[in-house]
């Protein structure tokens, strides 16, 4: 049988078993649609994102979710890039060898496939934790890799 050869989805009709990828938001987003760069990003400085993010881990959208900003419904999307993805570099390299965490991301679009509606979230306690450590490397000038131009 053959198999999907690395993170490129243009192969993913090579095995019978596609890899499910999904995306964590407080944006309100239409099953087939898409999720594209250049708007303002949920992390980092806030500015147009080059780069749009999935993982194919349920908790690491989940947390995406929960720490995006602005005040919509925390949701979490399956979704199918179109283009290749790559290691997301504030979560893999030296922090996370081996990208535990799956995650990715594109400056190729993601279609939205379905929604994901029953999941558990993260205690307030561990969101909490989460905040108050990104807050202090913010502090510290470490920002997102991903900012970088």
């Amino acid at each position: 049988m053959a198999k999907n050869k690395g993170n490129n989805p243009l192969n993913q009709g090579l095995s019978p078993f596609a890899q499910t990828y999904f995306h964590g938001t407080k944006a309100d987003l239409n099953i087939g649609g898409f999720i594209e760069p250049g708007f303002n990003s949920n992390f980092g400085k806030r500015k147009n994102a080059k780069y749009i993010f999935l993982s194919a881990t349920l908790d690491a959208s989940i947390w995406g979710a929960e720490l995006a900003f602005g005040d919509g419904r925390e949701r979490i999307y399956l979704v199918e890039p179109t283009g290749p993805i790559e290691d997301d570099p504030d979560l893999t390299d030296k922090k996370f060898p081996g990208n535990p965490t799956k995650s990715y991301r594109s400056t190729h679009p993601f279609k939205v496939v379905g929604e994901v509606t029953l999941w558990q979230g993260h205690s307030a306690e561990q969101i909490k934790t989460m905040k108050d450590a990104l807050a202090k490397l913010k502090e510290q000038g470490i920002d997102s890799l991903n900012d970088e131009e």
